[in-house]
């Protein structure tokens, strides 16, 4: 049996998991995720035994829509693997993972993670410091570096899509942006209607690969997903359910765009990226060249957008989902035109 809800995380079925004898657990909601739901396990054991105090498990949505969404993407899958495939592979730090199931179905799955507090989460609506930004994108390297351009990665046909079927995909997003400008008529500013109307109408040309070396990318590297603590450097990735083999310095634009409020980010963005590339190079990376990460950074900026775009009109609404979403199309936007990615397209 899967625990995919946290009624079914009894003592009984943690104990058989982790293999201690759990005498009690409780559960409280962790988190503000729209995709999953997760929960933080207080455990009691008995006798003797040496077992962690908490735990965090990370489940299904209970919402439907965000469910169904999830089957479609196949973004549990698509989780699950990244702990079992890759996670050992690559010196990103994230949670340690205690326990992972996941059905065919691809919908119902569990995964008991190590529990990182005091670390806490990142808030994307607050944005951070660029000395945050600094050690996440350090962080990131860790992600990029070790499979840079390793052809193992298309041998995993639930983690690598071929060009032609990911841009046959994106036919879908126009649809999308359409919703999305009916919903948010009313909060949508003049940047956001500029760069969406452009890249939308043209979302064959952005989907068409641009070539240039490939690797594991995160596709939702963000404060929210992030675990910051408790040292100043101290960061930890977590939400691997948008993993895509993709160009790196997207994930960086994607961070950099909406992590930092725009008048931080037009102040601190050149030295950030170029940090991040020489950490690249230092990591091990090679024929890489400079010019080819800003071409690849700057045709990154609109993944933010597209995220907002399609994450809001696929997963359960919420106020602050709604919140975070204009935030991010507002912020990704403007990122855009700031490095007028519109002539990319």
């Amino acid at each position: 049996m899967i625990a995919d809800s946290p009624e079914l995380l009894t003592p009984q079925w943690l104990s058989h998991a982790l293999g201690l004898p759990v005498a009690s657990a409780q559960s409280t909601p962790l988190g503000t995720g729209q995709m999953c739901d997760s929960v933080r396990i207080s455990l009691v054991y008995d006798g003797s035994s040496d077992g962690p105090s908490t735990i965090v498990a990370k489940l299904p949505a209970a919402d439907p829509t965000s469910r169904n969404t999830a089957m479609m993407l196949r973004n549990y899958v698509k989780e699950v693997n990244f702990y079992r495939h890759f996670v050992d592979t690559l010196t990103i730090r994230t949670p340690h993972v205690l326990y992972a199931d996941i059905d065919d179905s691809g919908v119902s799955f569990v995964l008991l993670m190590e529990d990182m507090a005091p670390a806490t989460q990142g808030d994307q609506l607050a944005g951070c410091t660029p000395e945050v930004a600094r050690a996440a994108l350090r962080e990131m390297v860790g992600l990029h570096a070790p499979r840079w351009n390793d052809p193992k990665l298309k041998g995993y046909d639930w983690f690598y899509v071929d060009p032609e079927t990911n841009r046959s995909s994106s036919g879908m997003l126009p649809v999308l942006w359409h919703g999305f400008r009916e919903r948010y008529a009313d909060r949508l500013t003049e940047e956001v209607l500029k760069v969406g109307v452009s890249l939308f109408e043209n979302i064959d040309k952005y989907a068409t690969d641009a070539g240039g070396p490939k690797t594991i990318v995160h596709g939702d590297y963000r404060l929210d997903n992030l675990l910051l603590g408790p040292g100043p450097d101290d960061v930890a990735v977590v939400d691997w359910q948008t993993i895509a083999f993709g160009t790196a310095a997207s994930d960086a634009a994607y961070f950099i765009g909406a992590g930092l409020l725009p008048e931080l980010r037009r102040e601190h963005e050149d030295e950030l990226l170029r940090a991040y590339y020489d950490d690249l190079l230092a990591a091990g990376v090679k024929d890489f060249s400079w010019d080819e990460c800003r071409r690849d950074y700057t045709r990154g900026s609109f993944a933010g957008l597209i995220m907002a775009v399609g994450a809001s009109m696929l997963v359960e609404r919420t106020e602050r989902g709604d919140a975070m979403f204009m935030a991010m199309a507002e912020r990704h936007a403007q990122h855009a035109l700031d490095l007028d990615a519109l002539a990319a397209l």
